[in-house]
């Protein structure tokens, strides 16, 4: 496999503090995607607590909502909805690591209106690589990428921080 560093662990660091500054509320009700998308909300909520800001963080499993779940194997990897409180009448701050189709996002949409029915649902992104096949778009994206349609990013834990590579199959 091959890869390619697109942001290094600082670059990652200096976007989570724009995606931070970024979100209006308080408090600030954020929403990661799991796994990814969590990563990037548990940085987001320690940034915006370092400045004082109140943080309610829950995360999303959308294992069962994906359109795809059929096709994930015999024993897909659950991890479980958390939210902390009530979401009905509240703006909640989804986050993910990266947008391409808007699938991930409609199937996180349909888990969590599972739970109530939220004032508003923005969308925050570190990177935004295109190629939507729905109409979903991010409120919020630190970066826009431009990437084969064979190639995924990922973002992975390196040294004391997260990096965004891009992999592809050779």
């Amino acid at each position: 496999m091959e890869t390619r560093v697109l942001l290094g662990p600082d670059e990652v660091a200096r976007a989570v503090g724009r995606l931070a500054d970024a979100i209006e509320g308080d408090p600030a009700f954020l929403v990661g995607i799991e796994t990814g998308g969590m990563h990037l909300a548990r940085a987001i909520a320690a940034r915006l607590a370092d400045a004082g800001r109140t943080v309610r963080l829950g995360s999303l499993d959308i294992a069962f909502h994906r359109d795809d779940w059929t096709t994930a194997g015999p024993h897909p990897k659950v991890h479980g909805s958390n939210l902390d409180g009530p979401v009905d009448g509240r703006v909640l701050w989804l986050v993910d690591d990266v947008i391409y189709t808007g699938r991930t996002i409609r199937a996180a949409l349909g888990e969590l209106f599972d739970y109530g029915r939220p004032a508003a649902v923005r969308l925050l992104v570190l990177a935004d690589r295109g190629g939507r096949e729905l109409p979903i778009q991010p409120d919020v994206a630190a970066h826009r990428f431009s990437v084969p349609a064979d190639a995924r990013l990922v973002l992975r834990p390196e040294g004391d921080g997260f990096a965004l590579v891009e992999e592809r199959r050779r």
